[in-house]
């Protein structure tokens, strides 16, 4: 029944049309809370440091990881202290923990959650987790922290955001456009305008929608799972027979970048955020196991060997212009 429901997500059926009067609701009641905090009727919390966020309207993957790495290494090379915070979805652990304090992961991705681990496995940055994000704001100010981006923070309204990234997924767009439980947006479209720029990933803009910035997703290299052996380029996989197996959001994006780079793709999907156990990793021969960076990070606790694909983000136009002017930048005489 909930794969059924979450296929009607994307294309309307009986049973997301039944459930629209509890999405219409629920989007009613996601509408009032933001209208509060834009009639200035509930204020955000005041913060030491300023504020990035990056989020999606819609349930599941979209693409926000890469995009907070990309804005990273833009304020990094732009003379900036950032951190990372972030909820830490499915992890193990509670309160407040530092991932990272800028020299690597210090705790197991089951305790930081995959994406802050991936974040702290990726960037020489403090990585901070906790469902209060004003907290975990606070201690990057106390690791050193000059600014922060919050992954998946644009629904925290009492987080005070000096810019506010939103991401599209070119090729899922927003599904049949309704609200939980009867469509897959975490609210109405209209929060669409409280984003500085909306930042479309892959495939075209939703009819009506005019992004401010396109993002593309680009392979890069495969490394190894456990770090032990040499970076290997795209074209090991042309013709080659893989296992590939992905635990996000959308494993059929994963599984055709694969085949487009040549493989031949002995497909596992997993829900997103599956936390693995050893029996789903035993494979029928010994083609090889290749895998996205977020699993990776899970497969490499518990031995696994294999390839991780690593990808970067390429956005149109530089994201630059949209953080030049945070408070406390270099040149702006705001401290």
């Amino acid at each position: 029944m909930v794969n059924r429901l979450q296929r009607q997500w994307q294309n309307g059926g009986w049973l997301s049309t039944a459930l629209t009067p509890l999405g219409g609701l629920y989007g009613g009641a996601m509408w009032l809370r933001r209208a509060l905090y834009r009639w200035h009727w509930r204020q955000p919390e005041t913060l030491p440091l300023p504020v990035v966020v990056v989020g999606n309207l819609t349930v599941g993957g979209s693409g926000k990881t890469p995009l907070v790495i990309a804005l990273v290494e833009a304020l990094l090379a732009a003379g900036r202290r950032p951190a990372v915070v972030s909820r830490g979805y499915g992890r193990t652990s509670r309160g407040l923990q530092v991932v990272s304090a800028g020299d690597g992961r210090r705790i197991p991705a089951a305790e930081s959650g995959d994406e802050p681990a991936l974040l702290a496995d990726r960037l020489p940055v403090p990585v901070v987790v906790a469902a209060d994000r004003g907290a975990a704001v606070r201690e990057a100010a106390a690791l050193g922290a000059d600014c922060v981006v919050a992954d998946d923070g644009f629904q925290r309204l009492s987080l005070p955001r000096e810019r506010a990234f939103l991401v599209v997924d070119g090729q899922r767009g927003f599904g049949n456009g309704r609200c939980l439980p009867a469509g897959p947006l975490r609210e109405p479209l209209s929060a669409l305008g409280e984003a500085d720029a909306v930042v479309i990933n892959g495939g075209e803009a939703p009819e009506g929608l005019a992004p401010q910035m396109h993002m593309t997703l680009a392979p890069r290299a495969l490394v190894d799972i456990q770090g032990r052996a040499a970076d290997q380029p795209l074209a090991w996989l042309q013709g080659r027979r893989v296992h590939a197996a992905a635990g996000i959001g959308d494993p059929e994006r994963f599984f055709d970048t694969l085949a487009q780079a040549g493989a031949q793709v002995v497909r596992h999907a997993f829900a997103d955020h599956h936390a693995y156990g050893a029996s789903d990793l035993v494979l029928p021969d010994d083609a090889p196991l290749v895998v996205t960076e977020k699993d990776a990070v899970k497969m490499r606790e518990l031995g696994v060997t294999g390839w991780a694909l690593r990808v970067d983000a390429q956005l149109r136009p530089d994201p630059s212009p949209w953080l030049a002017d945070l408070p406390g930048a270099p040149g702006s005489g705001v401290s």
